[in-house]
C-alpha cells in the first residue's frame, strides 16, 4: 500500500502540475523535446510534465507608440513626426520562433518605414495627406511582420513638428493668399456692380420716364414711413416732365368744354 499510494500521489501531482489554462485572448505555444507541439487554448488543457514547454502570447491587439524623430522631406525640410501603431497576433506560432522579440521587431519596423515614407514626399503633402501616408505606413510595416504571424490594424501618425523659420513662413503665405482671395472677391463685385449700372444706365436712356416713376414712388414710401411732411428739391428733369403733361392736360381741357358747348 505505501508503494501504492507514492505512485496515486505522483501520478496526482503530474496531473495537476501538467494542468494549464489559457484566458480567451491567450494563447500557449507548446514545445515537446524542443519541437513546436501546436497551439492551445483557451481553457483548460494539459501538457506532459518535463517534457512539454508552454510559450503564452496575448492575442489582444496592441499599440505601439513610435516616438519623435527627425526625417527630411522630399522638399528638403526637416521635421519632427511621431505615430501610433496597432497590431496584434494572428499566428502565435510563427511570433514565438519566426522572430526573436516580436515587439521590438514591430517597432523598428515602423520606425523606419514611418522615416522613409515622410520623407518621400513633400510637406505639404505631410500636411495634407495624413491618411494617405498612414495607409502607405500601414501597408509596408504589414508585409514585413506577415511571416512573424502579426497583422498591423491601423497607423495614424499623431504630430507633425517643422522649424519655427517654417511656421513664420507659411503664416505669411497663408495671409497673402487670404489678401488675395479678398481682393479677387472685391474685384469681382466691382466687375458686377459696374455692369449692374451700365444696365441701368441703358434703361434709362430707353425709358427716362420709368426712372422719373421710380422717384416719385420713392418720395411717396419715404412719406409713408416717416409719417411726417418731407419737403425734396425734384430734379429739373422730373419738373420739365411734370410741366409737360400739365400743359398737355390744359390744352385738352378746353377742347372738351368748346365740344360741350357745340352740343348744347
Amino acid at each position: 500500500m505505501g508503494a501504492l499510494g507514492t505512485l496515486l500521489a505522483v501520478f496526482i501531482f503530474l496531473a495537476a502540475f501538467g494542468l494549464k489554462l489559457d484566458r480567451e485572448y491567450q494563447r500557449g505555444v507548446i514545445f515537446r523535446l524542443g519541437r513546436i507541439n501546436g497551439v492551445r487554448g483557451p481553457g483548460v488543457y494539459w501538457i506532459l510534465p518535463f517534457i512539454d514547454q508552454k510559450a503564452q502570447l496575448d492575442i489582444r491587439t496592441k499599440t505601439v507608440n513610435i516616438e519623435p524623430q527627425e526625417t527630411v522631406t522630399a522638399d528638403s525640410v526637416t521635421i519632427r513626426v511621431n505615430a501610433v501603431l496597432y497590431y496584434r497576433i494572428l499566428s502565435p506560432d510563427k511570433a514565438i520562433n519566426k522572430v526573436e522579440n516580436y515587439e521590438l521587431a514591430v517597432y523598428q519596423a515602423a520606425l523606419t518605414t514611418l522615416r522613409n515614407v515622410v520623407g518621400q514626399n513633400n510637406l505639404d503633402d505631410v500636411l495634407q495627406s495624413r491618411d494617405k501616408i498612414n495607409t502607405k505606413v500601414q501597408e509596408i510595416v504589414d508585409e514585413i511582420t506577415e511571416p512573424w504571424g502579426i497583422v498591423i490594424e491601423r497607423v495614424e501618425m499623431k504630430d507633425v513638428e517643422i522649424p519655427t523659420s517654417m511656421q513664420r513662413a507659411m503664416a505669411k503665405e497663408a495671409e497673402a493668399l487670404r489678401e488675395k482671395r479678398a481682393r479677387l472677391i472685391k474685384a469681382s463685385a466691382e466687375q458686377e456692380a459696374s455692369i449692374k449700372l451700365a444696365e441701368a444706365s441703358q434703361l434709362i436712356v430707353e425709358n427716362p420716364v420709368a426712372l422719373e416713376l421710380r422717384r416719385l414712388q420713392m418720395l411717396t414710401e419715404i412719406g409713408a414711413e416717416n409719417n411726417t411732411t418731407t419737403i425734396v428739391m425734384l430734379p429739373s428733369d422730373f419738373l420739365t416732365l411734370a410741366k409737360r403733361l400739365s400743359e398737355s392736360i390744359q390744352v385738352d381741357q378746353p377742347k372738351s368744354h368748346q365740344h360741350e358747348d357745340g352740343k348744347g
